[in-house]
């Protein structure tokens, strides 16, 4: 049990809040449904910008179970009328707080195209329906919690905040904005993999305590939060210098990023602050201040990862795997993609450089136990909506299932933005053991006709195991294999983090040999990326050679899109490279620039 006001070394170790209950079939989203339950009040009220599925695929599901165990009453609006402030006060004002998210995915990706179109559909809500959730919804949603009731604490969350707790560029404006934190208004910030700081929280909250006059805050991980003042018992180390030694062994500094003033007058700054974020973004690292105005932004370091342990208990909490009973009939495209998907693991060690998922999940691979998987398979398989076949057995990787690093606190040390490029670690551990075993047992279970890999795998990791392979096209791949050598030029492949294309071929052909044995006709779809910083025009047209000659199907082939703290948007605001910032690169900017590298792709391929 906690006795004070650090975080617990286990979630285990945190008590119950409310006397032990069976749980809620949904969690409620109005007043009657909170009082068929026989609560007064929620205790903490999430606020997203999804359609309600309580299925471990979506965040605000997971997070509000996770806090039900701990016996709060947890309550959720979804997709609420931001122009009406009563849609924020349909179960009145939560005891401790409101928790906004923006949902699975940040808003502004979920409107607009890479090329700033609107999209026409919304996967994440009823019948697909665009326009039920704002732009930059975290903002929005959390000024009406502020405008419902002033003096409730907000808490951030999700992806599209946790991504933009630093001064950030901003691609559909094309502007570097501040701290999400300052126009959002918020009391507190959570990023990443949010369990442990949520618990956390919300159990110092209800021991009466409170983040605006507390300083329990400072000592907590996986946080931002506004501060007036450094206290004076930190030593300061200003990052902007060319180039800065990051020591991650020392949590008594502070590392100062430069601030968002000096970033908005000149941009090239934000490449060299990401850079540095990107390095110190580990458990117990120095904090993260930045300077806006007069004021202070400070991140904490990132949460120890979860345990196996600690995993196993989110995902075996009692999802009704549905959408709620109110949406009725109506089909939300998002849920039908991944009702019968499992989650193996967090986070990726990969490290590509356009991808915010080590700065969101981390490096370290979080994986659930072989028993807890098998107890999601046999729930799946119960469910009326079954087909007979998993969807996908996957995570971020679909193939970095049990894998981490073997040195000793290696993932608190080490400076290695990924551990596959530029070549892999010798300290990561790279057996595909444990996969192979856990995917034969899925197989054998009654019921399941057949269960896929659909999350992307990487290739080269994959090449450490002939025989994950010669499985992988045995029994898991349903006729093709998504897999993302991303381009073909070395340069370009370099500045995205990615291997050398020489392993994709060879993957391709071990690929090809094991389904041709299997005795099944696959093929790989690979995922093309144009207009990456560093990427011209000259680049696109020997991707188009490459791909006529290989007589590939190209299906997927994005534009770069900028999104908040990644390398690449690093190197496509300031033109230089990511590491060796004196080096200029060329930048597709501007519509047709960026339209014209797809162009080529497909017009020289036929």
């Amino acid at each position: 049990m906690i006795m004070d006001l650090s975080m617990a070394t286990s979630l285990n170790d945190y008590p119950k809040y409310h006397s032990p209950k069976k749980a809620a079939p949904f969690l409620p989203t109005n007043k009657k449904q909170m009082s068929d339950l026989g609560w007064k009040q929620c205790d903490i009220i999430i606020v997203t910008g999804d359609a309600y599925i309580d299925h471990p695929g979506f965040g605000c599901a997971i997070i509000g179970r996770t806090l039900e165990s701990y016996g709060f009453h947890v309550g959720i609006i979804p997709q609420p009328d931001w122009r009406c402030v009563d849609a924020f006060q349909i179960l009145g004002p939560p005891k401790l707080f409101f928790g906004v998210t923006a949902g699975n995915m940040d808003s502004m990706v979920n409107h607009y195209t890479s090329e700033r179109h609107l999209r026409d559909t919304d996967a994440y809500s009823p019948n697909g329906q665009a326009g039920l959730r704002p732009n930059r919804a975290s903002i929005v949603y959390a000024n009406k919690c502020r405008e419902a009731y002033p003096n409730t604490h907000i808490i951030l969350g999700g992806i599209e905040a946790g991504l933009r707790r630093f001064a950030h560029y901003d691609f559909w404006s094309d502007k570097i904005r501040r701290s999400i934190l300052f126009d959002a208004k918020a009391d507190l910030l959570i990023y990443g993999n949010a369990e442990r700081a949520i618990i956390h929280v919300a159990h110092v909250l209800k021991m009466g305590y409170s983040i605006k006059s507390d300083d329990f805050i400072y000592h907590m991980s996986g946080i931002a939060f506004i501060c007036p003042s450094i206290p004076d018992s930190y030593d300061i180390q200003d990052s902007s210098s060319h180039p800065f030694s990051l020591n991650l062994q020392n949590p008594s500094v502070l590392i100062q990023l430069s601030s968002y003033e000096s970033i908005r007058e000149n941009p090239r700054k934000l490449s060299h602050s990401t850079l540095i974020a990107y390095q110190a973004t580990r458990p117990g690292a120095p904090a993260i201040i930045q300077k806006h105005g007069n004021r202070w932004l400070w991140v904490t370091p990132p949460v120890e990862p979860l345990t196996t342990e600690e995993m196993d208990a989110i995902y075996d909490l009692p999802f009704a795997r549905l959408p709620h009973p109110m949406y009725k009939q109506s089909r939300i495209p998002a849920f039908e993609m991944i009702k019968d998907s499992i989650t193996l693991m967090r986070g990726c060690f990969g490290g590509c450089s356009f991808c915010a998922i080590t700065m969101h999940e981390g490096r370290t691979i979080q994986s659930r136990s072989e028993k807890s998987v098998i107890r999601e398979a046999k729930a799946i398989q119960q469910m009326r909506t079954f087909s007979g076949y998993i969807s996908d057995l996957g995570g971020p990787s679909a193939n970095m299932y049990m894998m981490n690093c073997q040195k000793p606190n290696g993932h608190l040390t080490c400076k290695r933005l990924s551990c596959l490029f530029p070549r892999i670690c010798k300290h990561l551990n790279t057996d595909h053991q444990p996969l192979i075993r856990l995917y034969a047992h899925v197989r054998q279970i009654n019921g399941i006709k057949g269960a896929f890999v659909a999350s992307g795998i990487r290739y080269d990791l994959a090449l450490k195991s002939t025989e994950y392979i010669n499985i992988l096209a045995k029994y898991h791949v349903g006729g093709y294999l998504k897999i993302a050598p991303e381009h073909c030029v070395s340069h370009c492949l370099k500045l995205m983090m990615k291997p050398d294309i020489q392993l994709y071929d060879t993957f391709e052909n071990q690929f090809k040999q094991a389904s041709k044995k299997a005795g099944k006709n696959q093929y790989l779809i690979p995922y093309l990326l144009c207009a990456h910083p560093g990427t011209n025009q000259k680049d696109m047209f020997a991707l188009a050679k490459w791909v006529k000659k290989k007589g590939l199907k190209v299906e997927q082939v994005q534009i770069f899109l900028p999104t908040p703290l990644t390398l690449s948007t690093g190197m496509y605001v300031s033109g230089r490279h990511y590491y060796q910032e004196d080096k200029k690169i060329s930048v597709a900017k501007g519509g047709r620039a960026r339209t014209t590298q797809k162009q080529i792709l497909f017009s020289e391929r036929g």
